[in-house]
């Protein structure tokens, strides 16, 4: 089976040494694919180049085998804040990419559509709240809901859950594992946090440091899919691989190029 996503030797600089170079990296259907390493190794940048916010300077990505040329409604991002449009619901913000995903849809659909959305990531019965009536964990539900409502290829998410306290945040990863995994969506997301990564990937993406970053290795999560955070810690596979991460990052990835080119 072809990837969905394939990152085909792409590197990007801004007029001075490349930040990262020479990245290649497939991406199958249904895959949760997480990005680690230290700030200035461009996985942000990847990420906004996945999302057509950016463009490399050498090399092609390609989803469904056409290159991404720009912004497309079949990519959807979730951001580390959540760039909710203050003056509207909750409702109002999802109905609103509902919208311009379908814009032909009936009030009635589009309404109905949004709701799904919103009931998915637990918030049925806050849909009339605005945003400046939401904790910061509600609010990352809407982002979340919004992004899922136009039911796109790819959903891209940097750092989603990084400025949350550490219980919501706890709450937050496991949803998202239970609806990608059950939903069969396709993610690709930037994380600092070894646990998260280990928790939500299917595949961890580990970076050498910029510039010049590449990938140095692709690390296939030996645990089941259907994760208990509770059980995590009794699994021997969860500490090798935390094991193994933490190595990595405390070695600042400068020598582990066994794998550029995955």
């Amino acid at each position: 089976m072809p990837p969905i996503i394939s990152i085909e030797g792409i590197t990007r600089d801004f007029g001075g040494p490349p930040v990262f170079r020479d990245l290649w990296l497939p991406v199958y259907r249904g895959e949760f694919v997480c990005v680690i390493g230290h700030s200035g190794c461009g996985k942000t940048t990847v990420l906004n180049i996945l999302a057509g916010l950016d463009r490399p300077s050498a090399g092609v990505v390609l989803v469904d085998g056409r290159e991404i040329t720009g912004p497309s409604l079949d990519r959807a991002v979730v951001f580390q804040g959540h760039a909710l449009l203050p003056w509207r619901s909750a409702l109002g913000n999802v109905a609103f990419a509902v919208r311009s995903r379908w814009p032909r849809a009936g009030k009635d659909e589009v309404e109905a559509r949004a709701r799904r959305a919103i009931a998915l990531v637990g918030l049925a019965g806050s849909e009339g709240k605005r945003p400046a009536q939401l904790s910061g964990g509600m609010k990352q539900r809407v982002g979340i809901a919004r992004a899922l409502s136009i039911e796109p290829k790819i959903l891209l998410m940097d750092e989603p859950f990084s400025a949350l306290d550490a219980l919501t945040r706890g709450t937050l990863q496991d949803e998202a594992r239970r609806i990608c995994v059950s939903s069969g969506q396709t993610t690709f997301m930037i994380t600092h946090d070894v646990d998260e990564a280990i928790f939500l990937a299917d595949k961890i993406v580990l970076m050498t440091n910029g510039p010049c970053a590449r990938i140095a290795e692709i690390v296939v999560n030996p645990l089941p899919i259907d994760r208990v955070r509770t059980e995590l810690h009794h699994d021997p596979n969860y500490t090798a691989v935390r094991n193994h991460l933490i190595d990595f990052l405390l070695g600042r990835g400068g020598t582990r190029l066994g794998a550029d080119r995955q």
